[in-house]
């Protein structure tokens, strides 16, 4: 299905409904995904002396005076950044198309259960508007209770004062907020101290399925959609790939920073464009809820004080997507092998191309989830080596890490082959393809073959024809000429004309067949003597089968 009828049948979502993980769509307040950015991965590491520099563009030192309050960061946090850096990276920029943010909280408590906060009054969800600026502000830098591991924070539609609030209030390295925002695939560790703590990032693009129920009959007007997959455009591996059954695969976020220490630590998740239909603050917030809901977990959390296992529980919401997009994806390659087998249609080889164009840009996705999970597990903590932490519960913890970490590799490994089985069979289906389409041309090719014999054919016969009847115009050409030789006494009799004639052509049949090296009444490459003494040749051949079958019929 084209993605432009796509786009017609989701709409807009401003929230989600169900509090599910990979949730069918049931309402129509969905849309069509537009296409990430291309990422530039040299922004992306804070190790890089130039943030957000190009090398043709002259650098400036900035005259402006740095507000040490929250509405001067990055500059107040980090001097580096320059407004013309901040410009470049669009992080302020792309924030101010949002109006208001949404804050969702959760706590895990020390015990390793799961709540939700009563922040400021207001349970555990705050509008942040700009009227609501100062009153947020006083939240972050307020006292937490004593018996929390750690406070999430699920940011929707972030606005520049909330993106500045966090970052000052948790001195977080700008690095975090333009990779989120401009989709840069990107882990690293920050300002690690020993026994205190330090800070990890992890931005990481997966791909999510959108699924449109049957039964929802509301259509939604056209909402803006990614460049079209057409034999005129190029491939563009970023934009959501929609097959044939109504499901749609796109590129959603995960954007997690997480500052670890040895009382309390923070999560803050990052959520864009949440009415695209990406993976929401309040989805997530609840996907996590019901991991304290879970036994397996809850024992990992009861035995381990780390708050980095609640940060690789947000990953296996990535390997989820993966896996139902696979499932998809199997059944949308065997339509296509399907179809392949019943026609030869020039388009589903174009098709072909643009999914296995897909399935190489999911390879290099999936090494980036690998990577990830293998960041968190050897990035040791090190608010764990303080005295609060026994080295019991120490070595406990870290078997414990080395055991999950194991256990999502193995997973995003299951998924790395499922990825290449279907690469094959797609590269499989397009070798089945070309070969169809070269029989039918093979199949087309002899019939123009034969066709082009049977001319080849018929042209050789008006040439015999021809070449029977030219004597014969020759010696009336001849004969009707208007010389004296020709008129006196008009002794020119049809006899005479049907002797030159008959002589002439047996003639000229004779020079032709002993001139040809291909012919029915000699040898193949026959020497010239023999091709001339072809008559008696085919004479005494004639004779000699003719005794022949007498022989056969006295017998």
């Amino acid at each position: 299905m084209a993605v432009r009828t796509l786009a017609a049948a989701f709409g807009v979502r401003h929230d989600d409904l169900k509090d599910v993980a990979l949730q069918t769509l049931t309402d129509s307040h969905t849309a069509m995904p537009p296409a990430v950015p291309a990422p530039p991965y040299r922004h992306a590491a804070p190790s890089g002396p130039w943030p957000w520099m190009d090398f043709d563009v002259d650098s400036t030192t900035s005259t402006t005076v740095i507000d040490p309050s929250w509405r001067g960061y990055p500059q107040n946090q980090f001097g580096n950044w320059t407004p013309d850096q901040v410009g470049r990276s669009k992080m302020l920029e792309k924030c101010l198309a949002n109006k208001s943010s949404t804050i969702y909280w959760m706590d895990v408590r020390n015990d390793g259960s799961f709540t939700s906060p009563d922040i400021g009054g207001n349970g555990d969800t705050t509008a942040v508007g700009t009227e609501h600026e100062d009153g947020f502000w006083d939240i972050l830098q307020g006292e937490r209770p004593e018996n929390i591991r750690v406070r999430s924070i699920f940011v929707d539609d972030l606005t520049s004062p909330v993106l500045r609030m966090l970052g000052t209030r948790y001195n977080i390295e700008p690095f975090f907020f333009t990779s989120s925002i401009n989709w840069i695939p990107s882990r690293y560790q920050e300002a690690p101290v020993n026994k205190t703590g330090d800070h990890i990032t992890i931005t990481l693009p997966f791909v999510r399925t959108l699924r449109k129920n049957s039964r929802s009959s509301r259509s939604a007007p056209v909402s803006p959609t990614p460049p079209s997959q057409s034999p005129n455009t190029h491939i563009n591996t970023q934009a959501p790939f929609p097959m044939g059954d109504d499901h749609l695969l796109f590129i959603d976020l995960l954007a997690i920073h997480m500052v670890r220490s040895v009382k309390s630590s923070t999560i803050i998740s990052y959520h864009p464009e949440s009415t695209w239909c990406r993976t929401s603050a309040k989805r997530l917030r609840s996907l996590m809820q019901l991991v304290g809901d879970s036994v397996y977990w809850q024992k990992i959390f009861d035995k381990s004080k780390d708050p980095t296992f609640l940060f690789l529980a947000i990953l296996w919401y990535a390997l989820y997507a993966w896996d139902e997009s696979f499932e998809l994806l199997y059944n949308h390659v065997s339509e296509l092998e399907s179809k392949v087998l019943q026609s030869n249609n020039i388009e589903l080889t174009r098709e072909l191309h643009i999914l296995q164009a897909h399935l190489l840009h999911y390879q290099s996705l999936l090494h980036n989830f690998e990577v990830s999970v293998q960041f968190i597990a050897k990035t040791h903590n090190p608010a764990m080596d303080s005295s609060d932490v026994s080295d019991e519960q120490r070595k406990e913890s870290k078997e414990l890490m080395k055991t999950e970490s194991e256990n999502l590799l193995s997973e995003i490994d299951r998924l790395e082959r499922r990825r290449t089985m279907l690469s094959n069979r797609l590269k499989n289906v397009m070798d089945l393809a070309f070969a169809t389409v070269n029989i039918e041309d093979s199949s087309e090719t002899r019939k123009l073959t034969e066709t082009t014999v049977r001319d080849s054919a018929a042209m050789k016969q008006i040439s015999y024809l021809t070449m029977i009847f030219l004597p014969g115009s020759l010696i009336a050409s001849v004969f009707g000429m208007n010389v004296t030789e020709f008129n006196q006494g008009a002794r020119q009799t049809l006899a005479h004309y049907v002797e030159a004639t008959i002589s002439l052509t047996l003639l000229t049949v004779y020079i032709v067949v002993t001139l040809q090296t291909h012919s029915s009444f000699h040898d193949h490459d026959a020497p010239f003597l023999r091709r001339a003494v072809w008559p008696v040749l085919t004479f005494w051949k004639i004779m000699h089968k003719t005794k022949e079958k007498t022989v056969e019929d006295m017998v």
